[in-house]
C-alpha cells in the first residue's frame, strides 16, 4: 500500500505521529501535514500567498498552509504519484455531526476523495489525546480490514471515524451510522484588549441535538467506533421542483 497522512492539528501532533506508527509497517506512508494548528478550516486552500514545504527531523513533511493545501500539493506534484489511501488525523476532539463541514481534519480526506483516492477521516471524541494508543490501533484495523476487502484502488469513497477515549480492550466493534446534529454554537466570548479594543472569540460547539441510536454520536456514547460514509454534493434534490415553480421560467 502507498497511504498518504495528514492532519489539522499540526505535523507535531502526537496523533499524527500515533498514526504514522501504526501504519507505517503497512506499506510506503509519507506524511505532508501544515506546520501549525488548522483546526476548522474545512477544506480551504491558499490561494494568495506562497506555501513553502520543509522536511522535520523524523521525515515528515510540512507546509505552511491548509490540511486541504498539504493533501493538494502531495497529489499534485510533491509525491509523484497516485497514493492507494490518503488518511487524515487523529484529531484532538471529536468530528461528528455537523463538525464535519468545518473540520479540517475531514477536509484533508476530503481533498483526497476530490482527487479520486479513497479516504478516511480519524478523530478521537474527546480531547486531550488520552488512549491514543488505542485509537491508532483501531486505525490500523480498520485500514487492514479495508485493503483485505479489496476496495482500495477502487472507486473513490470517503468515511468519518471517530474513537472513544478507551483502552483498546473496552472499545467496541466499529458501528457504521449516520451523522447528529448540535445544537447552535455557544455565545461569542467577549474580552478587552490591553489597548482597550473589544476583542471576540468564538464559542464553543453546541451539545448533541440528534443523537438517535443511528447516529455518531449514539455510538461513540455507547464505546463503539463510528464510521460514517460522506458525500460531497449538497444539492437538496427533493427540493429541485419546488424551486423549478417559484423560479423556473
Amino acid at each position: 500500500m502507498k497511504i498518504l497522512v495528514s492532519n489539522d492539528d499540526g505535523y507535531q501532533a502526537p496523533g499524527i505521529i500515533a498514526l504514522y506508527e501504526a501504519l507505517k509497517d503497512l506499506g510506503q506512508v509519507e506524511v505532508v501535514a501544515p506546520e501549525q494548528n488548522n483546526s476548522a478550516k474545512s477544506n480551504a486552500l491558499t490561494l494568495n500567498a506562497p506555501l513553502y514545504i520543509n522536511k522535520a527531523p523524523n521525515g515528515f513533511r510540512y507546509i505552511n498552509g491548509t490540511p486541504a493545501d498539504c493533501v493538494h500539493i502531495a497529489l499534485t506534484g510533491l509525491l509523484g504519484y497516485k497514493p492507494d489511501l490518503v488518511v487524515s488525523g487523529i484529531n484532538n476532539g471529536a468530528n461528528m455531526g455537523d463538525d464535519t463541514i468545518y473540520s479540517g481534519t475531514v477536509g484533508a480526506a476530503m481533498e483526497g476523495y476530490l482527487m479520486g483516492i479513497p479516504s478516511i477521516a480519524f478523530s478521537q471524541v474527546k480531547k486531550g489525546w488520552e488512549h491514543i494508543d488505542a485509537a491508532a490501533a483501531r486505525a490500523r484495523s480498520l485500514v487492514i480490514e479495508l485493503s483485505e476487502n479489496h476496495i482500495l484502488g477502487s472507486k473513490p469513497w470517503l468515511l468519518n471515524v471517530n474513537v472513544p477515549n478507551l483502552p483498546l480492550e473496552q472499545l467496541k466493534s466499529h458501528k457504521i451510522c449516520r451523522l447528529g446534529r448540535r445544537h447552535a454554537a455557544e455565545r461569542v466570548i467577549t474580552q478587552t484588549s490591553p489597548r482597550g479594543e473589544v476583542m471576540y472569540w468564538i464559542g464553543g460547539a453546541g451539545p448533541a441535538k440528534d443523537d438517535a441510536s443511528d447516529t455518531d454520536f449514539h455510538a461513540t456514547a455507547n464505546e463503539h467506533v463510528s464510521v460514517t460514509p460522506l458525500q460531497i454534493d449538497l444539492t437538496e434534490y427533493s427540493q429541485l421542483n419546488a424551486w423549478e415553480k417559484v423560479l423556473g421560467s
